[in-house]
């Protein structure tokens, strides 16, 4: 596996404390670059290192540790940008008791043994510092091109990567290193958890990322995707529709492969078997109300056939007899944008899918939960988007009932 950054243990802070102060006894006065002598170069580094002790080191002993001096001099990200930072850093976290001796046993130290204290944290300081994102990705990367690697840890290179991926600069960055290729692989797995996982960082990396969106669809993962919202799994099954949703929302050439591979069919499958978990009939009908927007938005392109199709309608629309207010919302919502469809029919929706009367029943569920102090704010903002769809249906459903004289 790849090297892993390194955390300061208590036990260390002494030694760490002593290679500091030897270093900062060498080089004020380094005798290479300044061109001194040995002996001034020794003798001029004791002063300073004695002036250092009592007028800088020992200063303010008791100060907090998140105290504004404390933290302008604490590298927010975990590493530190050089020595003088990690002396800083160490003197902060240190017994003065302990500093005071620290300081004493360095200045008993010879030339040489002082040199070869610096030496020693120049190692430790390489330890010690701070991988960047990119590297951070790399080793998590490396991992899991590593075929020995055991599950737990291909399991936690994918968490690793799960977090670092959230940033938009990271996400990008991810072809580039070799790991979009390496994740994608990872939905072959044989365990369940790496395939979630997977398709996790899949649809992480490409929410509202058209340049990772487009990288991931030229790979073929969309396909693969949709075959994983059928998993037997259903926490596979939803980080897979969370994934195929971040590729194609406001993609149209991922939304053309979709209705290539009949996604409306895995939509419509969901949303009509009420034994599905209910997080994901959510996330599917989200997705049909972002679908229905983007073909408002696009008023050159002709009106997919299956958004007139009474099946997937009513299937839609029966989600508003759930017991879940929050399903009943995202339904609403659904319904709104296909109502205003070219291709809407009114009748199909009031005669076929019973749209008239659920707006009714959901409307005297929803007068009875406005009485309910915790969810009334919710209720009555649920019932103004009700007499909004309403409207629009009763709109729609007057002009083509009404009879031309």
């Amino acid at each position: 596996m790849g090297q892993r950054p390194v955390s300061i243990a208590p036990s260390w802070l002494f030694l760490l404390l002593s290679l500091l102060l030897a270093w900062a006894m060498v080089s004020p006065a380094d005798s290479v670059r300044s061109g001194n002598n040995n002996n001034s170069s020794s003798t001029g580094a004791l002063y300073w290192s004695t002036a250092k002790e009592e007028a800088d080191l020992l200063r303010n002993p008791h100060a907090r540790d998140d105290s504004p001096e404390a933290v302008a001099n604490d590298d927010s990200d975990g590493g530190f940008s050089s020595l003088e930072g990690m002396l800083q850093w160490a003197i902060g976290h240190s017994d003065p008791a302990k500093l005071k001796k620290a300081s004493e046993d360095v200045k008993r130290l010879s030339p040489s043994e002082l040199k070869k204290r610096q030496i020693e944290l120049k190692d430790l300081m390489e330890k010690l510092r701070m991988p960047s994102d990119a590297q951070l990705m790399q080793i998590a990367i490396d991992d899991l091109n590593n075929s020995s690697l055991s599950l737990e840890d291909r399991e936690r290179a994918l968490k690793e990567l799960l977090i670092l991926v959230e940033p938009i600069d990271n996400a990008n960055d991810l072809k580039k290193l070799g790991g979009l290729d390496v994740v994608i692989q990872e939905l072959n797995h044989g365990d369940q958890d790496i395939r979630r996982l997977a398709a996790w960082i899949i649809g992480k990396a490409s929410q509202n990322n058209a340049v990772v969106q487009k990288q991931v669809l030229e790979l073929g993962a969309l396909a693969k995707l949709m075959k994983m919202v059928k998993s037997s799994s259903t926490e596979e099954s939803i980080k897979a529709l969370y994934a195929v949703s971040a590729l194609i929302r406001n993609n149209p050439a991922g939304q053309e492969l979709f209705y290539a591979e009949a996604g409306y069919m895995m939509l419509q499958d969901i949303l009509s078997n009420s034994s599905i978990d209910i997080r994901l009939r959510r996330k599917a009908v989200i997705l049909v109300g972002d679908l229905t927007e983007c073909q408002l938005e696009n008023v050159v392109k002709a009106d997919l056939p299956f958004f007139s199709n009474q099946i997937f309608l009513k299937s839609v629309v029966d989600l508003m007899a759930s017991d879940d207010l929050d399903l009943q919302e995202k339904a609403l919502v659904a319904i709104k944008n296909l109502l205003q469809l070219r291709v809407a029919e009114p009748l199909v929706l009031k005669d076929f899918c019973g749209l008239g009367g659920a707006l009714e029943r959901m409307s005297l569920q929803l007068q009875k939960l406005m009485a309910e102090e915790d969810v009334k704010d919710y209720a009555m903002d649920v019932d103004s988007l009700r007499s909004e769809v309403e409207q629009i249906f009763h709109s729609k459903l007057g002009k083509e009932t009404q009879v031309p004289t």
